[in-house]
């Protein structure tokens, strides 16, 4: 049986009765302090996760190791982060899975990236490429604290996406940048025949412009896009309602999938609004 119990060296999710959560990273020796007392962090040693530990004027924390999602919301940030309900959402339409070759563009602080390597695991291949320089040291800095070291299947690459050169490399390429609409072609060169081009944006402006590019490329077929909004429940015996605040707009997800060489691809059949064609059309 594998120990997993906590250990130095360890992440470890303290949570008070107010539900308010604190992360620190166990050491030999090591102390937290708070306003109501101090906990050493060798009385977490040896003990398994959902243990009750208390500081030394008896205020009480529920100990876990953190969730993906925890460690993503309170990492160090360069660029604004892809939320959990986003990155698995992504995850999901682009059916990320293990052993696959995965573009990513636009690398922020990260957390998306960590999302993508899980799910392709060592099987498959990330190759993220990242503008900045400091975005990039970030985004590296949060990767390495998070598996503990630089997974082998990640290559990190600085530069445009456009001055990259692919030639059918990739199963998926994840679009998060400022203007994707500019990397379409790019994309189409990267990807196989059936993969998917998906792009994270935040705007309807960049909506309309990601799609129009996705259609006017010709070797993609017709985008389709979403939002996730996600709204919590409060719940206290029989007062059962919507908790008053809500993760709301936070982006769109835009995808399509890459025809074969020379295949168009079939125009979707909508009923018209009226006005929009003459009547001798």
């Amino acid at each position: 049986m594998i120990d997993r119990n906590f250990k130095y060296g360890d992440r470890v999710q303290l949570t008070d009765a107010k539900g308010k959560l604190y992360s620190i990273t166990l050491t030999k020796g090591g102390e937290w302090h708070t306003h109501k007392g101090m906990l050493k962090h060798d009385e977490l040693i040896g003990l398994p996760e959902g243990s009750i530990v208390k500081t030394n004027q008896e205020l009480k924390f529920q100990a876990f190791r953190p969730l993906l999602a925890d460690y993503v919301l309170s990492m160090p940030r360069g660029a604004t982060i892809i939320y959990p309900k986003d990155a698995a959402m992504i995850l999901g339409v682009a059916d990320i899975k293990p052993g696959l070759r995965v573009l990513e563009a636009g690398v922020g602080s990260g957390a998306l990236t960590i999302s993508l390597l899980r799910a392709i695991t060592e099987k498959g291949f990330l190759h993220s490429v990242e503008l900045r320089d400091d975005f990039a040291d970030i985004s590296r800095e949060n990767i390495e604290k998070y598996f503990g070291e630089i997974p082998s299947y990640w290559k990190l690459t600085v530069a445009p996406l456009q001055e990259q050169n692919f030639h059918a490399e990739f199963d998926r390429v994840v679009l998060d940048m400022l203007a994707p609409w500019e990397c379409t072609q790019v994309a189409a060169q990267a990807l196989i025949p059936g993969g998917v081009l998906l792009a994270y944006v935040a705007t309807t402006t960049q909506l309309s412009k990601m799609a129009e590019s996705i259609k006017d490329s010709g070797v993609f077929t017709e985008p389709e896009s979403s939002e996730t909004i996600v709204r919590g429940w409060h719940h206290e015996g029989l007062a059962v309602r919507p908790q008053h605040r809500m993760i709301g707009h936070t982006g769109f997800v835009i995808f399509a999938r890459k025809m074969a060489p020379g295949v168009p691809a079939l125009q979707r059949r909508r009923r018209p609004s009226k006005g929009a064609y003459d009547l001798s059309d």
